[in-house]
């Protein structure tokens, strides 16, 4: 198949085609010619408004649904979701059922990936079905496709299995992804503990629940020298704890949630479910220190944390409300809100070793992994921009900045509807 994109403009600050316009051609997946004006044959030409192009994104939590969910979010589906929002990289969390946590099941789903834009990296699940007491196959789950291990938005609560954990995955390079969150200071919590629990009367979780365990995890990841992977970073103290310990050069990496860094506890004035989320949202305090951690690198990623949830869990109080919100589709949007153009590109694109992912330039020869959006375009997000199955999002009604038209991987097109 022959590709042509016409008079794109080339974000990547690792190019010397920074923000040079230029036609790219590309041919059965590869990268062939890129310069000022290139005539083809080809039928499919992509020529849209206002044109740029970059490197393709990665998210590193996503969860869909099947197996087990598929009323939450299909396979399927949420890979074109994921696609038309400008991904063509994702690490679907092992949130299932059964649990992804043996070599068949990564298996399974990286096959579902085999031939889509979008392709899926597995996490598998750190215990046998999560239960966090006994080790699952980590290593069968590494030569079958897993690139990191975590039992999903489960603390490990016994300190010597993250031990026994970062020690074992140590002899093949293994990551594990340590959820941070004292299951004892954050139990029955639905929110940030402080002014807004006590109005409102909800339970909160405290910003120590976070601190104490990332405290822990630092001091048993410098005993055994392992990798460990720091997911939903929330608090302004969780960030001075990282800093500190990269400077010790420990190999430690963390992300945080899209939510975290544009919404917060004040937001939940009418008891919207929408906004109950897990790890919860904190104060404007934490959000501003875990930005600047973004910006200086201490935060390694920035997640969608995307998380389909049907109606039937959220249409009830809040107390008893699944938490999670759908987000893939706000990324871009919400990040350029926040960011420079330049730092949100690299913010999407940056690392992706670290997880044993390929990072494909934008120069002839290299494989075609791209993203193609649209930066000024200003709109007000509403339920008709939902491409996931389920609708519980907590950016209906934000103003976003910038469009995603789709991505190009795998020698596969996937353009956004909404947009195209």
């Amino acid at each position: 198949m022959s590709i042509l994109l016409k008079g794109a403009t080339i974000v990547d600050n690792k190019s010397n085609l920074n923000f040079k316009i230029k036609d790219i051609l590309i041919k059965d997946g590869v990268i062939v010619d890129i310069a000022d004006n290139i005539k083809t044959k080809s039928k499919n030409i992509i020529d849209l408004k206002n044109l740029h192009v970059s490197r393709g994104w990665m998210d590193t939590s996503v969860s869909f649904g099947e197996p087990g969910y598929e009323e939450r979010e299909t396979i399927s589906n949420g890979l074109e979701t994921a696609a038309s929002s400008g991904f063509t990289s994702i690490l679907l969390n092992p949130n299932c059922d059964p649990i992804i946590d043996n070599h068949s099941s990564i298996e399974f789903l990286k096959r579902k990936s085999i031939d889509t834009t979008t392709q899926i990296y597995p996490i598998g699940s750190l215990t046998n079905n999560s239960n966090g007491k006994d080790l699952a196959p980590l290593y069968d789950m590494k030569i079958a496709g897993a690139v990191a291990y975590g039992d999903y938005k489960q603390s490990i609560n016994d300190s010597s299995l993250l031990k026994i954990a970062l020690e074992y995955t140590k002899t093949f390079g293994g990551r594990i992804i340590s959820f941070s969150q004292d299951e004892f200071l954050s139990e029955n919590g639905v929110i940030n503990e402080g002014i807004v629990s006590t109005q409102l009367g909800l339970k909160g979780v405290p910003p120590i629940s976070e601190s104490i365990s990332i405290f822990r995890d630092i001091e048993i990841l410098e005993y055994s020298n392992g990798k460990v992977h720091i997911p939903y970073v929330n608090t302004k103290k969780g960030v001075d704890l990282i800093r500190d310990a990269k400077k010790r050069n420990l190999d430690i990496t963390s992300s945080v949630s899209l939510a975290h860094i544009t919404l917060s506890d004040k937001d939940i004035i009418d008891f919207n479910t929408n906004l109950k989320l897990n790890p919860p949202l904190r104060d404007n305090s934490d959000i501003q220190a875990l930005k600047e951690g973004i910006i200086d690198g201490t935060i390694d990623f920035v997640t969608s944390m995307h998380e389909p949830i049907n109606d039937d869990f959220k249409k009830v109080v809040f107390d008893d409300a699944i938490p999670g919100t759908i987000a893939l589709e706000c990324v871009f949007g919400l990040l350029c809100n926040n960011f420079t153009l330049e730092k949100t590109i690299d913010i999407l694109t940056r690392k992706k070793d670290v997880f044993e992912i390929e990072d494909c330039p934008i120069e002839i020869g290299s494989k075609a992994d791209l993203t193609i959006f649209n930066p000024e375009v200003n709109y007000v997000f509403s339920e008709n921009h939902i491409l996931s199955s389920s609708n519980n999002c907590a950016y209906l009604d934000k103003n976003l900045k910038g469009i995603v038209y789709g991505a190009i991987n795998n020698n596969k097109v996937t353009l956004n509807k909404l947009w195209t």
